[in-house]
């Protein structure tokens, strides 16, 4: 377990990330079968102002039944759902364990309701269908759609939805003589895909509200006094959630979170819009040809694999036909070889007409080659080679 610590002048963060189902992003998707969901983080926010010290807590975690997006080159691998018959069941097992440790649950779940992700909005709510209850709600709420990439602000309507459940969960709230004034008797737990970038930019959201509450019940703040009126406070605040976002999607995904830029200033720039592209496409590339490797890092140093040296010892996984000799470095280079010889080729073909055969046939040749390497993506990418891990 990795305990990571962020401060702010008058509080601090304290972010748990728990490696439960650990891996890396399209490597470690979902759930297992006992209902241990990837990228689970513990998040609690701690002020501690005027002797009193006031916390509340929230989670993340992958949508909770069987699923995957193996990567196949594709900047967008198609998500596939495992034994679906069995998501209602890892289901429960999944919020059984959220109910015994955090009490009621609020399930947030900002998925698109269209393409892919629409298919597994739609498993996650039909899944979690026989376990609502009065301590489990189940609130859906299409992120893209209602605020595109630059309208943020309206997640004011999904906070008009869960306040209620805001207000009866509450904080916990101990006073200067460690009295315990007030208990938090429930969590939000958010996802999207990733878990990552929308998660964390409705997670502060929640975190500013819970944290105007909780001053305004200690008598730092007035009635309507907020955060946002005190700029270096919401400053401090807005840097410290951007960050913590940073830090959980660095561990799962490689590189910083999209949309920091809103997190942190409050507001879309073309700074962060590009920056944003510039780190989706570093995460295409480590999905695809780096997080394989760094998943059987991770699988060996979590114990998921045993090395022995008995002389039964399973090895791990050995490439076989044309896995063995896929190169996709050595594919990319025919293609550009190809791509530039069929055009000087073409620029020839003026002179001589047989060029124009030589450009075709290098033409051909090239886009054979790169069909061949689109139709068999996955074999070119990195994947993981040791054993899958024990159940």
């Amino acid at each position: 377990m990795t305990y990571i610590r962020l401060f702010l002048s008058h509080g601090q963060i304290l972010i748990d990330l728990l490696f439960l189902f650990e891996g890396t992003r399209m490597w470690r998707r979902g759930a297992d079968p006992d209902g241990y969901v990837a990228n689970f983080v513990e998040s609690e926010q701690i002020v501690q102002m005027n002797g009193f010290t006031a916390a509340c807590v929230q989670i993340r975690g992958s949508m909770p039944f069987i699923w995957e997006q193996i990567v196949d080159l594709t900047y967008k691998p198609k998500f596939e759902i495992i034994k679906p018959e069995e998501a209602p069941r890892v289901a429960e097992r999944h919020f059984l364990d959220l109910r015994k440790k955090y009490g009621s649950v609020l399930a947030v779940d900002l998925v698109n309701t269209h393409g892919g992700e629409g298919r597994l909005s739609e498993k996650f709510s039909t899944a979690v269908q026989p376990v609502i209850c009065d301590d489990v709600r189940y609130v859906h709420f299409d992120f893209h759609q209602i605020c595109g990439h630059v309208h943020f602000e309206r997640l004011s309507i999904l906070y008009e939805q869960i306040v209620d459940f805001l207000e009866k969960s509450g904080y916990l709230l101990v006073n200067e003589k460690g009295d315990k004034l007030k208990e938090q008797t429930g969590i939000v737990r958010t996802n999207c895909i990733d878990c990552l970038d929308r998660t964390n930019v409705t997670q502060s959201m929640i975190g500013r509200k819970m944290l105007e509450l909780q001053l305004r019940r200690i008598g730092v703040f007035a009635a309507e006094e907020t955060i946002s009126s005190h700029a270096n406070f919401d400053d401090s605040f807005k840097i410290m959630w951007a960050n913590h976002g940073d830090d959980i999607s660095i561990q799962y995904s490689g590189t910083p979170a999209l949309k920091g830029d809103f997190v942190r200033l409050g507001q879309r720039t073309t700074q962060g819009i590009i920056k944003d592209g510039i780190n989706a496409l570093v995460r295409y590339y480590l999905n695809n040809f780096a997080d394989g490797t760094k998943q059987d890092a991770i699988d060996l140093l979590q114990g998921h694999y045993i090395v022995s040296v008995s002389r039964d010892m399973k090895a791990p996984s050995q490439a076989r036909g044309l896995e063995s000799v896929a190169s996709f470095p050595l594919a990319f280079a025919l293609i550009m070889f190809g791509f530039l010889f069929a055009l000087l080729s073409l620029r020839q073909a003026p002179y001589d007409m047989k060029h124009l055969f030589f450009s075709l046939l290098w033409a051909s040749v090239t886009v054979g080659i790169a069909a061949f390497v689109r139709a068999n993506g996955r074999v070119f990418c990195n994947r993981p080679r040791l054993h899958k891990p024990r159940q």
